[in-house]
């Protein structure tokens, strides 16, 4: 997936918006002002950090030579990927997805309603 693509997918989730707070080389996604994906877009390959259950981060760690704990992060909770063509597209959007939807789960309610309107 290059960084047109990724850019695409993660702006279509809704509530969805994009960020610079750590500085012009790390771009964050954020829903509801949470973190969902964070990207280092200006190296080559790109790299992007994604939340994941525990058991999850670990599964994924397992299978894809890509994708190793959270740089930065709470290695517990999230992963990096590196976008270096050996994972499939449909896993990636699997595990933004599910980042996504891990983020969203933690809103509180009113903030779920809000993304619904």
């Amino acid at each position: 997936m290059n960084l047109e693509a990724l850019e695409s997918y993660l702006a279509a989730k809704k509530g969805a918006c994009k960020e610079f707070p750590f500085g012009e080389e790390a771009m964050v996604y954020k829903v509801a002002g949470k973190m969902f994906a964070l990207a280092a877009h200006q190296e080559t390959p790109l790299r992007l950090t994604l939340k994941a259950t525990p058991e999850d981060a670990l599964g994924y760690r397992a299978i894809y030579p890509c994708v190793r704990e959270g740089y930065y992060m709470n290695k517990k909770h999230w992963n990096t990927v590196t976008l270096d063509g050996t994972m499939e597209d449909r896993v990636l959007e699997r595990m933004i997805d599910e980042s996504y939807g891990l983020v969203v789960a933690g809103l509180s309610k009113k903030e779920r309603a809000a993304l619904e309107e």
